[in-house]
């Protein structure tokens, strides 16, 4: 195998990383704690001394993703003004008026979002 003198470092660096992550899962397979099977009520999930109510694998509702993503989308709307306002004299007129229209592009987009009641929590 005749590798060129730049990819060894690079193939030290994966090995290491290999070694680490297989020495890391077999010590903790190892050394970790044992637990019994049969110990039921030691197996079973608590939280805070509280009994588990339901199951915990209840679907949450479609409003709580629609939230985040939304949330997502506006906070990300938010960065994109951090450079103009670090640039807007070098923007000039056209730079304004670009901002204006990527602003109205949003609040189209809020209040398409707030008619079609994604924002109501009692729906």
């Amino acid at each position: 195998m005749n590798l060129p003198e730049s990819y060894i470092p690079i193939l030290i660096q994966a090995g290491v990383a290999i070694g680490f992550v297989a020495i890391s899962l077999l010590g903790a397979h190892f050394l970790g704690p044992q637990q019994k099977k049969g110990n039921s009520v030691k197996n079973s999930s608590w939280e805070c001394g509280i009994p588990v109510e339901g199951n915990a694998r209840t679907p949450f509702s479609i409003k709580y993703f629609l939230t985040a993503v939304l949330f997502v989308l506006f906070d990300i709307e938010i960065v994109f003004f951090y450079p103009y306002a670090v640039n807007f004299r070098e923007f000039g007129v056209e730079g304004f008026f670009a901002v204006l229209m990527f602003v109205a592009i949003f609040f189209l987009a809020f209040f398409y979002v707030w008619k079609r009641g994604a924002l109501d929590w009692d729906k």
